[in-house]
């Protein structure tokens, strides 16, 4: 019972929360609500126009009446009419405009979210939540509020109708009402509970289908097709079988709430009938309270299964809020400062970073990058250098120790502003659906095709984007994978100095390149970092020697620090890597010769 009345309240909670977002646009919803009470109330008016037909008409034979009871009748359902596309248009206006209020929330929220949230879920499941869950609710407010508020009025309309024909045989009907209460109220516990399970297994369903296809490459060299298949298809059965599940629940709700109702009129049936004899009710009356008894059960039918719609939707806006109250870890202080425009100077100051408890991934990291420095990071896999980039980009916050820029803490600075004077170049140069120029001028506030392609011969593919028949304006594939790995690369180094960043991240930018196309690369990518502090991170020796500093990490630490000349001289790790690379392995992989002992 305890986890029951919680629930309860988290539904509370979660209603009160949804219809918060129904606020500003409350003018239309009082229409839509007014329209909502006139269309019950004509709609719930005509069986008694029917008493007055078959007292005053069929049985007193006052003739006269029946032509304006009969066009009463067709008139009371225009109206209704009427006032019933008003409330659905209002209503579904309303429903979208609110769906589309909470869906560019959660995304916004989805791409600010801290980068282990992000990992910690796959990515179909963030699809669900902003197409499907958000559906959810879209078709609470459009319809399943309407028929709240609709049914719910003729309810009463109709309870107060039988009162006033006859109200103890509406008291002898209402002994059986608090069954059907309390069926529902049982079931809408379930029902919630079961709401949740079948979002969560769509999501999952999203998410298996999401993976199979942005992963379709690999799944073909492996000749993993049916695997993929088989789970998603396990996948399915289990969301068909919450379905059903939820199925079952409101099936048997419905009915039994049916059964109760019937049964309610046959008793009523049964003492009217003794009435309508012994002269104590009249016919047209026994005819009307039966009708109405009958247009009773359609209210409390729609209101039971609504009970399930209300229910799944809690599910999902529990699962959408769940999200949008994720606090961000990384964001603006409340007065940040502005760097602009930024040196470019870079200080670690005694850095340890851990993604979880005491497990550091990073120990005691300090040096200093100077405007124009190119720092090289070497190290095995695992060793951190890619964190390291991460928190420059201040995708992670230092679990102790401080980074600075122009010698401020970069937890001061406007993070906006910032990130918008650092280049990426990642390792997997991701590329949007759209043209080279949309690429390439990837977050410029004002692109302008000069820039476009000053960046892309910085970067040594303005003539190959030219050679094209459309040239700039030519579509690349998804991911770009209708270019070259090379090609790519290139495409992203453009994309990262196309706004003259002031530092540069090269983050094993060519480790999935071949030895020619990685020299061609590197060109481009020497081209870039002139006058900028750039950090290299690679694993091939040909990309690091000529740096200004390298820096050779194990276990999260500065193992060895120094030019190229430096390092050889100390002949330490990177010494034994660079007796391999003048054996003529210029394509030797410094991850592994770090680990030489």
């Amino acid at each position: 019972m305890i986890g029951l009345d919680i629930a309860k309240a988290h539904s509370w909670s979660s209603y009160r929360r949804l219809l918060r977002y129904c606020t500003p646009y409350k003018k239309r919803i009082f229409a839509a609500l007014a329209c909502m009470l006139l269309a019950s109330v004509f709609g719930i008016a005509p069986p008694w126009l029917i008493k007055n037909v078959v007292d005053d008409v069929l049985i007193a034979g006052h003739s006269s009446l029946l032509n304006f009871l009969a066009g009463g009748v067709v008139l009371l359902y225009v109206c209704k009419a009427v006032f019933t596309y008003g409330h659905l248009y209002l209503m579904t206006w309303v429903g979208q405009k609110v769906v589309i209020d909470l869906r560019l929330e959660l995304f916004w929220r989805i791409q600010h979210l801290a980068f282990a949230t992000l990992y910690g879920r796959r990515t179909g499941e963030f699809l669900s939540l902003v197409t499907n869950d958000v559906a959810v609710l879209q078709n609470i407010l459009a319809s399943t509020i309407v028929e709240m508020v609709v049914q719910g009025v003729t309810f009463v309309g109709i309870l107060l109708f039988l009162l006033f024909l006859n109200w103890k045989l509406t008291l002898f009907t209402f002994l059986i009402t608090p069954l059907a209460i309390l069926a529902i109220d049982r079931a809408s516990a379930k029902l919630r509970v079961v709401g949740r399970t079948i979002q969560e297994q769509l999501a999952r369903v999203t998410a298996i289908a999401q993976e199979a296809i942005s992963a379709v490459r690999i799944v073909r060299a492996f000749a993993t097709e049916e695997n993929e298949y088989e789970r998603f298809k396990d996948q399915s059965n289990r969301h068909f079988g919450a379905l059903m599940k939820g199925t079952q629940i409101r099936g048997v709700l419905e009915g039994a709430v049916e059964v109760i109702l019937i049964a309610a009129l046959a008793l009523i049936l049964w003492i009217g009938g003794r009435d309508v004899v012994a002269g104590r009710f009249s016919v047209g009356e026994l005819l009307a309270f039966l009708t109405y008894l009958g247009l009773l059960v359609q209210p409390v039918r729609v209101l039971s299964r609504t009970v399930s719609a209300v229910q799944q939707g809690v599910a999902s806006a529990d699962r959408v809020f769940e999200i949008l109250d994720v606090q961000e870890t990384i964001a603006s202080p409340v007065a940040p400062v502005l760097l602009r425009p930024m040196a470019g100077r870079v200080d670690f100051e005694d850095v340890w970073f851990a993604y979880e408890g005491d497990r550091w991934v990073l120990r005691e990291l300090s040096f200093s990058a100077n405007p124009g420095d190119t720092i090289a990071i070497v190290g095995a896999t695992g060793t951190g250098k890619s964190t390291l980039a991460d928190m420059i980009l201040r995708f992670y916050d230092p679990s102790r120790g401080c980074i600075r820029v122009d010698g401020h803490d970069i937890r001061t600075l406007d993070l906006r502003a910032y990130r918008k004077q650092i280049g990426l170049v990642p390792q997997d140069p991701m590329l949007m659906k759209g043209s080279f120029a949309y690429n390439i001028g990837y977050g410029l506030e004002t692109p302008d095709l000069g820039q476009i392609e000053a960046a892309a011969r910085t970067a040594g593919i303005h003539a190959f984007i030219e050679s094209l028949p459309e040239g700039y304006d030519t579509e690349i594939g998804e991911r770009g994978v209708t270019l070259s790995g090379g090609q790519r690369q290139r495409v992203a180094i453009a994309r990262a100095v196309v706004r003259d960043p002031r530092i540069l991240i090269m983050d094993e930018a060519t480790s999935s390149l071949d030895v020619q196309v990685e020299k061609q690369v590197q060109e481009a990518m020497n081209k870039a970092m002139q006058g900028r502090t750039s950090f290299v991170i690679a694993h091939r020796l040909t990309t690091v020697r000529n740096a200004t500093r390298i820096l050779v990490l194990e276990a999260g630490r500065i193992a060895e620090a120094g030019t190229h000349d430096e390092l050889v001289a100390l002949g330490g790790r990177y010494r034994k890597l660079y007796g391999l690379y003048q054996e003529g392995r210029d394509d030797v992989d410094v991850g592994a010769a770090s680990q030489l002992s």
